[in-house]
């Protein structure tokens, strides 16, 4: 992380590396490009960018009443040259992840599972199935996600899953819904280096050209699927009732069945 904040300017930042910074880095970074003429063609485009991390104000009255109005808001204030060669105040103020709704594919890996799990328990009613696909989609690009939903007084059975996942490094949230509780478990995945990646596309293309086939580099990144610990972990709690787990177990049993007697079907015909 420090390196790659030690190599940041505003020719460099993206909408997902931007989350990295914080208030006082922004105001340095546009201070080392002043001189730069590259700044003034485009500056609504850095500022752009930051804007999807941080919230900016322009400070119209330079009084320090208002300045301080602006920092008891958790505003950061600062001088900023615009593209119109003008020094003005502005507000920095980086923005916070409270509810899934602020979960983006650019901002889901500068989380930690922690706050995920916070993040998830103030916005839960339902539990994970009541999130919408597109955030669960946003979520597992950064974390592993399994779950199960067992009786109170087995959740936490010695040897089961859930000392497993804690064991593992998961993070939990229990939901109590009734007699059972289900639970979440939340584990960062490894990060991917992107920008590595970026920078060897076009060579990959070169020697494609010639005749090497690196055609998958692409399509080689990791994509796991949801429960994919549940399909690892046994199906062994003391012969619970069938209700006891609400994983893709019970979907590949149905269409193993179905699989089966359509089989049947073929060979009695």
């Amino acid at each position: 992380m420090d390196n790659k904040r030690k190599i940041l300017t505003l020719k460099t930042i993206n909408k997902s590396n931007v989350w990295e910074l914080q208030e006082n880095d922004i105001f340095r970074m546009w201070e080392a490009a002043e001189r730069d003429a590259d700044l003034k063609d485009n500056s609504r485009h850095y500022l752009d960018i930051i804007r999807s991390a941080f919230e900016i104000e322009s400070i119209a009255v330079d009084k320090p009443e208002v300045i301080a109005k602006y920092e008891q808001r958790g505003f950061k204030v600062g001088i900023m040259k615009t593209d119109d060669s003008n020094k003005i105040k502005m507000g920095i103020k980086k923005r916070v992840i409270m509810r899934i709704t602020d979960l983006t594919y650019e901002n889901i890996r500068h989380i930690s599972a922690e706050k995920l799990i916070e993040i998830l328990d103030r916005n839960f009613g339902g539990g994970w199935d009541s999130i919408p696909q597109r955030i669960k989609d946003i979520i597992e690009t950064g974390f592993d996600i399994s779950t199960t939903t067992l009786p109170k007084d087995r959740l936490k059975k010695a040897g089961g899953m859930y000392e497993k996942k804690v064991d593992d490094g998961f993070e939990v949230l229990e939901i109590e819904k009734g007699s059972w509780v289900e639970a979440i478990f939340a584990k960062a995945k490894p990060a991917v280096e992107k920008p590595s990646a970026y920078v060897e596309k076009p060579d990959s293309r070169e020697k494609n050209e010639e005749g090497d086939d690196d055609d998958d580099d692409e399509e080689d990144l990791p994509e796991e699927r949801l429960y994919d610990e549940e399909e690892e972990d046994p199906f062994d709690e003391d012969k619970l009732t069938e209700e006891s787990y609400r994983t893709t177990y019970d979907k590949e049993e149905s269409d193993d069945l179905t699989l089966a007697e359509d089989v049947a079907d073929d060979y009695d015909a």
